[in-house]
């Protein structure tokens, strides 16, 4: 039985998972929002969770360990100056999934993982109206000049 065995494989080996998570967690926090599969979304939000919990400490350790998992500064920086202050007040639930529809290519299910404080709010612009085709009008046949 696979009583209390959380950890979703989603195919790969233990290195290149963690890497992968890794990645997804550093482009939620750099682009706000991620549009990946449902289970990769599944398997991140935890780990997205647990950064913004060592921002919310905000200590020079809590720096490090973030570090030492994200593997990119840049990332850290933006999760303890912008993300963790912005969600100082909420004691948990700091991301959100919502499911998309399948993916044309191979059915896989697809969801978006974003904060749940964002403030910026995306908008889709609206596809132009199509305009009527100019059709070319014919001339009249020439006569021949007798």
């Amino acid at each position: 039985m696979r009583h209390q065995n959380k950890t979703v494989k989603l195919g790969r080996s233990q290195a290149h998972r963690d890497s992968l998570l890794a990645n997804q967690v550093c482009s939620l926090i750099i682009h706000q929002r991620i549009r990946t599969t449902l289970a990769k979304a599944k398997a991140t939000r935890p780990l997205a969770e647990k950064m913004v919990t060592l921002g919310k400490k905000g200590t020079l350790h809590a720096r490090r360990t973030a570090t030492a998992y994200l593997h990119q500064a840049a990332a850290v920086k933006k999760l303890f100056e912008e993300i963790a202050p912005r969600s100082a007040s909420r004691a948990g639930g700091y991301t959100r999934i919502t499911k998309l529809g399948p993916r044309k290519s191979d059915s896989a299910p697809m969801a978006i993982l974003e904060w749940v404080d964002t403030t910026t709010v995306e908008t889709v612009p609206e596809p132009a109206a199509e305009k009527p085709k100019a059709t070319k009008k014919k001339s009249a046949p020439k006569k021949d000049a007798e």
